[in-house]
């Protein structure tokens, strides 16, 4: 599979996390306290993404 395709899976994958942090944080802005918990592991997972993310483009760079 090429290093790109998977990029871009990821790209997606990193925007629908971005999407349901801001949820989470909507809803802990109402007082629900699990909700601010489970943003913070959102966004832990979508900073593990964005790594991933660059990681793969710096291979994609090695590899021209």
């Amino acid at each position: 599979m090429d290093t790109e395709l998977i990029v871009e899976k990821l790209r997606v994958i990193e925007e629908d996390l971005r999407d349901l942090a801001y949820d989470k944080l909507r809803v802990a802005a109402k007082g629900d306290s699990n909700a601010a918990r489970d943003e913070k592991r959102v966004l832990q997972a979508r900073r593990a993404i964005e790594k991933a993310i660059r990681a793969l483009d710096d291979l994609g760079d090695d590899l021209d």
